[in-house]
């Protein structure tokens, strides 16, 4: 009887077993099918010509077309077959549809988006494209659909969902330019607005004080002076009669300043070709954006005849559009960096007492204008919302005063967003390119290029508005037209550096211009500019650049300005000598005996520096502004990015009216602000040996999915790596964002470039190429630029008539 019953468990389990392989390799063969096809040939619906597709060993394709046409419909196919789920993302996040993918828990921000109507004026941007990029935008269309139809099974993250992807429109690809204004360019509305909260709750004098317009770490390439850092005397501000206690302090240091403007960014630089080894010009662009699988950028090589030859580029495209948007075409080489310029505006609404619906404009009195949106949710009803538009734009919100404002972005016109970026891919000149900039429709970018003949050149791309009546930095009323805009600058008009007398171009998200330039440009909430002036200085040390010198600038981890606050502190401890085997001596051990200079991962000193950074910056600055934050309790500090450089100031002058009367001196307060850093290190352990900034810099990049099922991080995530590199040094490098590539280039010499990035080509986990090149990035290897040797080659073919 036991004998037979162990026979049919026997028998059961070998059963469930052979089911479970069979679902198992039911279920593999089903995610192979959304695989790409890597060779053969296929017939293209709507090509004119052959077009040939040559994979290397990293799965970059070198794509050989008879037109550009043909180019955009190969590209198009390219990209849906390995990033289609990557791109639909974008088209969702940017129209306010992703709760009909996911559901309900993104429904909140897909409310906020709608307030843009991004679909809507994504349509009204196609209406209004000319022909030339109407034909490039419907053939890049169609090759999308042809490339989701070609695979055998929907992409696996569909799978999952149990949805079916819908068909790419033309305006998907215009949804794609808005993803990427509202991660590059809708902050400078915030930070406008967290401005005025600074201007309407503290007297002018103050507000200045903590709304500089420079400060001492900036390089800017137009060194006409701006106003820095200027202490408030005791008139203005006394702490001496402060009516805050040391409690406050307490709830202040509990918060970690940390802007934003200065936790993620761009570098690009250029390097005339008399200052390099070969003669040619060099380019340099690392774009910081938060790391994901796939990334953002898919690299390819495209080449197609011109009237006066062949045409190649090479450089790196984002998934959803048909250009290049960095990289080389032989004769010119471009990139970019954010340019946090003011390119939103907050105005403040003035209605009538009598009717909240009325609002007063240099024409009359005008009605809001409501749009009814419906969003639709999985699994749930639709959702439906109503936004109020005025003549400038959607009300946004409610200041401090109570005071209705409206948003008025250049996103929101039609002239924001085009496929005009192509055009570079043809510029032979650095004035071509530059005429080019200021009719390009995309985020305003600082944009940095080097020619064939060893010339460099910057400016900014993207529409410039006229800005009328003040200078934008924050809100005002336009109800009687004072201020206002006045249509955009004329693309000649736009600022620009051409081939400068030191042969050197940098930006870094930093204040690169003054004058009237910066006027034109305004202030958008630049970064503090260390990192610029990093750069700079090491590019002022090179004699006869190469490519690989470039490189190891775009590596530099070196901690230039925190080892200027290394300094002072290490002279308060000199003169305060700690006892031996407390906090602060094991501070002072580590940080004076133990400094590398580097935010290198196996460096207990960078990080104890950089917490105790952090720390004095709450102490300081965060104190300071305990006037806000008690009126406003929800109010970030780390939206005003001059926070380091007022406290620096604060702590280099050390003024009595500013010291906090619960503190005998400034060194109490400094050596405070040691021992609060030294409280998380030595929460558990009094073995600070594994306290390093590889720990704490552990760099996760991941796909999306991994969020909500944490299980699936085994497939779908890069080897958690602690990696060197932080804020205020060329190697940006955080948990969730660093550079997203890597270039260097000398226009005519792509064969001596190099690039790199995180993650793969491919978004599917089970190719070959999900994570080919990463360790390269990761280890900041010299890549080459130009895809490799042949691994596959794949055909397509016109449809025969």
């Amino acid at each position: 009887m036991f004998r037979r019953f162990k026979k049919i468990l026997l028998i059961s389990a070998l059963s469930i077993l052979g089911l479970a392989l069979t679902l198992f390799a039911a279920g593999t063969l089903t995610l192979r099918g959304s695989l790409p096809r890597l060779d053969g040939q296929i017939e293209l619906p709507g090509l004119q010509e052959q077009v040939t597709i040559i994979r290397d060993s990293l799965g970059v394709p070198d794509i050989t077309a008879e037109s550009r046409l043909d180019a955009a419909r190969a590209l198009g196919y390219l990209h849906a077959q390995e990033r289609f789920f990557q791109m639909d993302l974008q088209r969702r996040n940017a129209a306010g549809e992703m709760a009909e993918l996911i559901g309900d828990g993104l429904l909140a921000s897909d409310r906020d988006t709608r307030r843009h109507r991004f679909r809507t004026r994504a349509e009204q941007v196609v209406q209004a494209a000319n022909p030339k990029n109407i034909a490039l935008l419907n053939a890049y269309t169609d090759g999308v659909n042809s490339g989701l139809d070609d695979l055998n099974s929907r992409p696996f993250e569909y799978l999952l969902l149990q949805k079916k992807p819908d068909p790419w429109q033309p305006e998907d690809t215009i949804l794609t330019l808005y993803a990427m204004f509202l991660d590059l360019s809708l902050f400078t509305a915030t930070t406008e607005e967290n401005w005025a909260v600074v201007r309407d709750n503290l007297s002018p004098e103050l507000a200045a004080f903590f709304l500089p317009r420079g400060n001492r770490w900036e390089a800017p390439l137009q060194t006409e002076p701006v106003s820095g850092v200027m202490l408030p005397d005791s008139t203005i501000l006394d702490l001496r009669q402060w009516k805050y206690s040391e409690k406050d302090e307490d709830e202040v240091a509990s918060v970690q300043y940390n802007p934003q403007h200065d936790s993620a960014g761009s570098n690009n630089w250029a390097v005339a070709g008399k200052l390099t080894a070969h003669g040619g010009a060099l380019l340099a662009n690392d774009m910081h954006l938060g790391h994901g699988l796939p990334n953002i950028w898919y690299r390819a090589r495209m080449s197609w005849p011109e009237a006066e030859g062949t045409r190649s580029v090479v450089g790196v495209t984002l998934p959803g559009a048909p250009a290049l948007v960095a990289g080389s075409n032989g004769n010119v080489a471009w990139g970019f960096t954010n340019s946090y310029g003011d390119w939103a505006d907050l105005v403040i609404l003035e209605f009538d007492p009598e009717n909240d619906r009325l609002y007063k404009t240099p024409e009359g009195w005008q009605e809001l204008v409501t749009h009814q949106e419906i969003i639709k949710t999985s699994g749930a009803e639709p959702d439906t919302i109503q936004i109020d538009e005025t003549i400038w734009g959607p009300i946004w919100g409610t200041d401090t005063l109570g005071r209705r404002f409206a948003l008025r972005w250049t996103a929101h016109d039609v002239e924001a967003a085009n496929l005009n970026l192509v055009l570079l891919e043809s510029a032979s000149t650095l004035e071509e390119a530059l005429a080019v900039a200021g009719s390009v429709g995309i985020p305003q970018q600082n944009l940095v290029c080097a020619d064939d003949k060893g010339r460099i050149a910057w400016t900014i791309a993207g529409p410039i508005p006229n800005r009328v009546g003040w200078d934008g930095r924050l809100p005002v009323s336009w109800a009687d037209g004072t201020c206002r805009w006045d249509g955009y600058r004329h693309p000649a008009d736009q600022p620009r550096i051409l081939n400068p007398k030191e042969g050197r171009i940098w930006t870094a998200n930093n204040r690169v211009t003054s004058g009237y330039d910066l006027a034109v440009i305004g202030d958008g909430g630049y970064g503090l500019g260390a990192r610029a002036r990093q750069i700079r200085d090491d590019l002022r040390e090179l004699d006869k650049a190469t490519e690989k010198d470039m490189l190891n600038v775009q590596l530099d981890d070196r901690a230039i300005m925190l080892g200027e606050w290394r300094n002072f502190v290490l002279e308060v401890l000199k003169n305060n000598p700690p006892e031996e085997g407390t906090p602060r001596a094991k501070f002072q051990s580590y940080v004076r005996d133990k400094w590398s200079g580097r935010a290198e991962p196996s460096s207990v000193s960078y990080r104890l520096m950089r917490s105790f950074g952090f720390t004095i910056i709450d102490r300081v600055h965060g104190l300071l502004l305990t006037p806000i934050t008690k009126k406003n309790p929800d109010y970030r500090t780390d939206w005003l990015p001059h926070g380091r450089a007022i406290t620096w100031e604060v702590l280099a002058q050390r003024p009595d009216h500013l010291l906090p009367p619960w503190n005998e001196s400034w060194d109490e307060l400094i050596l405070q602000a040691v021992d609060r850093a030294m409280e998380h290190p030595l929460s558990n352990t009094d073995d600070l040996s594994e306290y390093t900034w590889g720990q704490r810099n552990q760099v996760k990049v991941t796909h999306p999915f991994t969020y909500f099922i944490p299980a699936l991080s085994r497939w779908l995530q890069a080897p958690l790596v602690g990696l060197p590199g932080d804020s205020f040094m060329p190697r940006v490098q955080h948990k969730g964002s660093g550079a997203s590539e890597r270039m260097v280039v000398s226009p005519g010499r792509e064969a001596e470039g190099i690039f790199h990035m995180p993650g793969g080509q491919s978004g599917h986990p089970l190719s070959s190429y999900f994570l080919a090149g990463h360790e390269d990035w990761q280890q900041g290897k010299a890549s080459p630029l130009l895809p490799g040797e042949e691994k596959h080659r794949l055909e397509l073919k016109p449809v025969k008539k």
